[in-house]
């Protein structure tokens, strides 16, 4: 079975750094593009950044170019998400999924990706 299991949020005050880490398993990892979103109370689900193994093109949205760096171990099946500088506007939920298709430009999933249960990222102000 395809499995995403997504860590590593918690509460931090403005400035402060967390890292989020996707473990996956149950498909080939090296092949497939993986993504992170995230949703804050209220608002729609959003984009942040991708990662295709396949061939290291990475997509951040604009709130986070510069901020935000998503790396992948294929040796652990892991995509990490290193979040620096936050801000009280990245709290949300951050999930992991895998993707359709992810290059510089963009990031696309489809009703047949696989999300991780998402973990709490809270910036206080």
């Amino acid at each position: 079975d395809v499995q995403l299991q997504a860590s590593g949020g918690g509460l931090v005050q403005a400035g402060g750094s967390l890292r989020l880490s996707c473990a996956a398993s149950g498909f080939t990892f090296d092949d497939n593009a993986i993504g992170w979103f995230r949703q804050a109370p209220g608002k729609e689900r959003e984009g942040v950044s991708c990662i295709n193994n396949s061939d290291e093109s990475t997509y951040y949205t604009d709130s986070v170019k510069g901020r935000f760096t998503i790396s992948s171990d294929n040796a652990k099946n892991t995509v990490y998400l290193q979040m620096n500088s936050l801000k009280p506007e990245d709290t949300a939920v951050y999930y992991c999924v895998t993707l359709f298709y992810c290059s510089s430009t963009g990031l696309g999933v489809s009703d047949f990706g696989f999300w991780g249960q998402g973990t709490q990222v809270t910036v206080s102000s």
